[in-house]
């Protein structure tokens, strides 16, 4: 259908759009019409992908002199192939409505292990080696030694893909993952680097978050996009983590040991070079002296990275291996400690300085010259470097930031006190400095998800001014959704999982039978949540041993998210097929693991979701604690505020795994008595088992009614 807003004629692949996907993209021109940022939250399963790609594509071609590139970040694969897919479907209806002038060329961005087709690269294991095995076969002294001597191995991918030179163009269209293999295969080229050259004339680019956010990464693939784009952050509810994490490093004894014998091969490396091509180390010192800026990736921010010449007390290769040794013994002593320590960068970077005697600039430095070192002696085994590359980036981040960071050193995990596990952790606890680069940069940032309430929060903690800030709620023509919070068992003893009472046999109890009552009635699949794998573990080994466990498998088979992928995604899968064979199934989940972040159990696999307590964080924490009070100093965001606010946003991820659609229906129980307070009104329905024994089975009863 095509419909017009304001002077825009939107193109949208459907026959009916839905008021809030109106509401939304109307939010969304104003935001694009100010060349600024915004917030918009719409519930899952009311079309929020497809309302913003026909928007903006829309718009960019109604002003075709000053045309927008779209840049959509996701945060995994599957989310990508969506996005590329609803595109896709878009594109193909603005052809036959336009003709050839709507043609435009979109593809999605991933990493080497998921687009190479060099079958030698993709026998490795893992990302990092599948990325090490590519640089051995496309390092540029690699093909001088193979253009020497036939018997050196190189990618033919690769190769042919030099070779086409400005030729290797993908014409119009929209390019899936399995599309650029495809295509890559057909020509002979190499996918992954054709992509990576693509994405400067690409109309549509879709990648991962941290394709932007994370500064070693943002240097390399991003540099060139235009300031005239849009850039898209969907499902950002956890975006604030994201931001941390790419500025946060952990060094443990496993890394001080490995740098150590990184050094010592470089060393060797080092020796074997001057013995026969000593002129090769003497170059690089010349171009460090004559440089006056870095040029690799950094994790440090590009602002933050003075234009400066690299100092001269690295500049030899060394000198700077002397220094790493000196850092690493440093690191190493710091380890060493029976109790919990807690510093600012600046004290740190005073104690290296007067311990090891490295200063703060000579710190900064230490990623960049790391990486000229590896490419100097020819290094491309860099999954084997991982250890000493984690040292630099610690070195950097720590010698570059004053403010908004803290070293945390810990001798042991406090859930596990009696093994020694010391981490030293570079935390950073502000989140506006991975995302602020963005926010200057672009014309302007959306950030969206179904889960964003309370979205008067993320302002503050992303340090940004939105043009637009809304929330859309779902339009139904039928109650599909009933929502419940369950405070009391049958017996009338409060449920919750609070620390106090989570070993309560009475609150074990109350959930099981709980569990066991919906799934007698609840057709097909149920999904549970518990708030860390250590309760869920302690939860179902009490249901084992007081025979709930038993009862409950007679009406469905139970199956369990672990912490390993492999296991995990067995288990989904056999879920599925027990949903589908009719059997039924119930799933048990982990808040903030990954298929709470990632899987959706739409129709028939998700008729009912728990959501066994409030998924709040380890208070307990050293770094939670430190973040704590960096936001109440700096944002004047009080703890109970945040800790409140981040347990909601993950509580509503959760039960937002069953609701896919309008035509989708399903119930949920928020199970625990502090949840009562803390949702509105209108959503929820407080109901408590006290006397009414099968209240729950009627309310079901009644919801499949309505919904059929």
């Amino acid at each position: 259908m095509k419909f017009t807003i304001e002077e825009v004629t939107v193109y949208f692949p459907y026959d009916n759009i839905y008021p809030e996907q109106y509401a939304y993209m109307i939010e969304l021109k104003r935001t694009l019409d100010a060349k600024g940022h915004c917030l918009l939250e719409m519930p899952t399963g009311t079309g929020k992908t497809i309302a913003l790609l026909s928007l903006i594509t829309s718009y960019t071609l109604s002003k075709p002199q000053s045309p927008i590139k779209l840049i959509y970040c996701t945060r995994t694969v599957h989310e990508m192939e969506k996005t590329l897919a609803e595109l896709r479907l878009l594109h193909d209806y603005m052809v036959k409505c336009i003709g050839p002038a709507a043609k435009m060329l979109a593809l999605g961005l991933s990493s080497r292990k998921n687009l190479c087709v060099n079958q030698r690269v993709l026998a490795a294991e893992n990302r990092d080696s599948v990325d090490a095995g590519c640089r051995k076969l496309t390092a540029s002294w690699v093909r001088e030694l193979a253009a020497e001597n036939p018997d050196v191995p190189s990618c033919e991918f690769f190769e042919q893909f030099e070779r086409a030179g400005s030729g290797a163009v993908l014409p119009p269209g929209v390019y899936t993952l399995q599309d650029l293999r495809t295509f890559g295969k057909e020509k002979g080229w190499c996918p992954y680097f054709l992509a990576r050259h693509t994405v400067e004339f690409a109309n549509v680019v879709v990648y991962s978050y941290q394709y932007l956010l994370d500064p070693k990464v943002a240097a390399i693939i991003s540099k060139e996009l235009p300031k005239e784009s849009v850039v898209v952050f969907d499902e950002a509810h956890n975006i604030d983590n994201v931001c941390i994490e790419a500025l946060s490093v952990s060094v443990r004894r496993q890394t001080v040991d490995g740098a150590r014998r990184n050094i010592n091969k470089m060393r060797q490396e080092m020796d074997k070079f001057k013995a026969t091509d000593a002129s090769r180390l003497r170059a690089e010192y010349n171009r460090l002296v004559e440089a006056a800026d870095g040029w690799l990736a950094n994790p440090a921010l590009p602002d933050d990275i003075l234009k400066e010449a690299v100092p001269g007390n690295i500049r030899k290769a060394e000198h700077f291996i002397q220094v790493l040794r000196r850092l690493v013994q440093y690191l190493e002593g710091r380890l060493e400690t029976e109790n919990v320590e807690k510093e600012n960068p600046v004290s740190f970077v005073f104690s290296i300085l007067n311990h090891a005697g490295i200063d703060q600039k000579t710190l900064k430095f230490c990623y960049d010259r790391l990486h000229s070192l590896m490419m100097t002696l020819g290094i491309t085994d860099t999954d084997e470097f991982l250890h000493i590359q984690t040292i630099c980036d610690f070195a950097t981040l720590v010698g570059t930031y004053a403010r908004g960071f803290s070293i945390i050193i810990e001798p042991f995990d406090e859930r596990m006190p009696h093994i020694p596990d010391p981490v030293l952790q570079l935390c950073c606890h502000d989140a506006s400095l991975a995302i602020k680069p963005v926010f200057e940069r672009f014309q302007s940032v959306v950030i969206t998800s179904g889960t964003l309430s309370p979205i008067d929060l993320y302002p503050r903690l992303l340090n940004f001014n939105p043009v637009v800030s809304r929330s859309f709620t779902m339009s139904l023509t039928r109650d599909c959704i009933c929502p419940m919070v369950l405070t009391r068992g049958s017996d009338q003893l409060p449920v919750s999982t609070k620390f106090d009472m989570r070993s309560d046999l009475g609150v074990v109890r109350n959930y099981g039978r709980l569990l066991l009552e919906m799934a007698s009635v609840v057709p097909d699949g149920i999904v549970c949540f518990f708030v860390s794998y250590s309760y869920m573990d302690g939860i179902v080994n009490s249901w084992n041993e007081n025979g709930i466990l038993k009862e409950i498998m007679q009406h469905k088979l139970v199956f369990i998210e672990t912490q390993d992928v492999v296991e995990t995604t067995l288990a989904l899968d056999n879920y599925r097929k027990a949903c589908d064979c009719g059997r039924g199934a119930i799933f048990f989940s982990v808040a903030r693991g990954k298929v709470a972040e990632g899987i959706d159990f739409d129709r028939h696999y998700g008729r009912l979701v728990i959501m066994f307590g409030v998924p709040f964080q380890y208070t307990l924490s050293k770094i939670l604690l430190a973040r704590l009070e960096y936001l109440r100093e700096t944002f004047q965001i009080k703890e109970g505020d945040f800790l409140t606010f981040d347990a909601l946003r993950q509580a509503a991820q959760c039960v937002g795994r069953v609701i896919r659609s309008k035509a989708d229906y399903g119930m949920m129980i928020f199970a625990d008595k502090s949840s009562s307070g803390k949702w509105p009104s209108h959503m929820i329905r407080p109901v408590a088992l006290a006397g009414k024994r099968y209240c729950l089975k009627k309310t079901w009863r009644r919801l499949f009614l309505r919904a059929a």
